[in-house]
């Protein structure tokens, strides 16, 4: 009988196996680990290469991949070279290529060798930092790299830990705002004084991204209390003051209580940018939780040319920013910075027997564990602090400045043929544009639908597309790390095609455009307030 009340039998021989020799299975032997990385990275490196000469979109159906591999596990091991052999014929035809160079859908998921590197250091290490004393380095780096973008952004020092806030990295932008509802639904309990959330409204626009919903059901929000105000084209599609004013008001006339505002440096459809000074007026004659999405445009904000978008930042009370969109960082990694750390603290804390120590019951050190939904972590920040000192500042400046160049680029070649027209207005790298002829009797929305699906179905380019305000429009998004100016010209010149294709015009002109792009020169002159195009 055992010291807890187990009983076990230590006379019972030990079960052996015929087939595997105990001795000589090392899952992490480091000569072959040497061995079997340098062939991966000679795997990726190749694949990085000819990523171009893959269909950008999948060309595969469901279930493909079912019927090619096996219905069970290999009882024995294989050869990496069979694993390898695999990945080439099954897994990659059935990938949709985001590093392609002509990727143009969604937002990208940008990626460098510096990024990589620290992935590889990461996952190396596998630290799982819950708290400071689990791996001291993990917090502290973490900690000095939130505090170096901050700087960068030239947040104020009230978001840093140099002041009296600071910033984590989470996974996602649903994480983010996931947190920091559920720490302002907590503070604003504790002030009416009541555990009943029924009551509780948040707000966003008809823009916000979809994951505000799904945050905001998981913290408690009724459906019914989730206000999305409707924006429109003449406001360039971003959140209206006075509507949101409006709103608020008729909710506090019901009896309700104003919990929480999300307001977005970016909307995914458009990247469109909410106006944060008067929304600050609004959250704060209201006593609400102000949160800024600024997932994809914050990354521009490093620029002085875009940082204008962050006027009023200083007023809200938390800020969000994913750097894998725009700042050459492997997903996922999501920056998020909070003026008071102690309420999401307060909201997120667990302090289980077996992970007490000195350290954190004498409040001296952080434990990123109570920032976060779950409890373990890995050493994300490595990746960004290779990303930083290899690349510096002034070349990830360079970076975005060179999208925003060939996006400028596009959006002229869009205005220049008189079948198309620019939708709203460009503020970053994406342009939203639509096939719009002078077709008496023929379909807007069907023509461009049929010319999207014929885009991405000669695999040589991805675009997607949008509705808002009850138009349909195309998004082009330039940003994937390897995108150069002669794919974006390619890019456009297949749209061109399309067009006569959908259109079904005996005119070509796909000649026309080829030789208009080719010698087209874009000059952009940066200064600390705009850029202008010279064409």
């Amino acid at each position: 009988m055992g010291s807890l009340g187990f009983s076990y039998d230590d006379s019972a021989p030990f079960p052996q196996t015929d087939h595997v020799d105990q001795q000589q299975f090392k899952p992490l032997d480091p000569e072959e680990f040497r061995k079997q990385a340098h062939q991966m990275v000679d795997f990726i490196a190749d694949y990085y290469a000819k990523i171009e000469s893959y269909p950008v979109l999948a060309q595969v159906q469901p279930g493909y991949l079912r019927t090619r591999i096996p219905q069970n596990a290999p009882y024995r091991p294989e050869p990496l070279e069979t694993i390898f052999n695999d990945i080439n014929r099954h897994i990659i035809p059935g990938m949709t290529h985001w590093l392609s160079p002509k990727f143009f859908a969604f937002f990208p998921a940008t990626v460098s060798t510096a990024a990589f590197l620290g992935e590889m250091l990461c996952t190396g290490f596998n630290s799982v930092g819950f708290n400071w004393l689990s791996s001291p380095a993990v917090t502290e780096l973490e900690m000095i790299v939130m505090d170096w973008l901050a700087n960068m952004l030239k947040l104020p020092k009230c978001f840093t830990f140099a002041g009296s806030g600071g910033g984590v990295i989470q996974n996602t932008t649903s994480e983010a705002v996931l947190v920091t509802l559920i720490a302002a639904r907590d503070k604003a309990l504790e002030r009416i004084s009541t555990d009943d959330t029924r009551n509780l409204v948040v707000y966003c626009s008809d823009q916000t991204h979809s994951t505000f919903t799904k945050a905001s059901k998981m913290a408690g929000i009724h459906p019914r209390n989730i206000r999305s105000i409707q924006t429109s084209i003449d406001a360039g599609f971003c959140l209206c003051p006075v509507a949101l004013r409006e709103a608020v008001r008729e909710d506090v006339a019901e009896g309700l209580v104003p919990l929480y505002l999300c307001a977005t440096v970016g909307t995914t459809s458009t990247t469109a940018v909410d106006p944060l000074e008067p929304l600050a007026d609004v959250a704060r004659d209201y006593g609400m939780w102000f949160h800024v999405d600024a997932a994809y445009g914050g990354s521009a904000c490093i620029c002085p040319e875009f940082r204008h978008y962050f006027n009023g930042v200083e007023r809200v009370d938390s800020l969000s920013l994913s750097p894998h969109k725009w700042l050459l960082s492997y997903l996922d990694c999501c920056c998020l910075w909070v003026k008071k750390p102690e309420l999401l603290v307060n909201s997120l804390s667990t302090n289980p027997e077996y992970l007490k120590n000195k350290l954190s019951e004498s409040d001296s050190v952080v434990d990123y564990k109570d920032w976060q939904v779950g409890t373990g972590r890995r050493f994300k920040s490595l990746r960004l602090w290779l990303v930083l000192r290899s690349y510096g500042v002034e070349n990830l400046q360079s970076h975005i400045r060179s999208d925003v160049r060939m996006a400028k680029k596009f959006e002229w070649l869009v205005r220049s043929d008189p079948r198309f027209e620019v939708v709203v207005p460009r503020l970053f790298a994406l342009v939203c544009f639509r096939l719009n002829p002078d077709s008496p009797g023929r379909s807007t929305e069907s023509l461009n639908r049929k010319l999207l699906e014929w885009v991405n179905s000669t695999g040589k380019a991805y675009l997607t597309h949008t509705i808002v305000g009850g138009v349909y429009m195309l998004r082009f998004a330039v940003g994937a790390t390897l995108t150069e100016e002669r794919h974006v010209i390619a890019a456009w010149e297949l749209i061109g095609e399309g067009a006569d294709e959908v259109l079904r015009s005996p005119c070509r002109t796909t000649q026309y455009i080829h030789t208009t792009a080719s010698n087209i020169e874009v000059k952009i002159s940066f200064n600390s307030q705009h850029s202008t195009t010279n064409m």
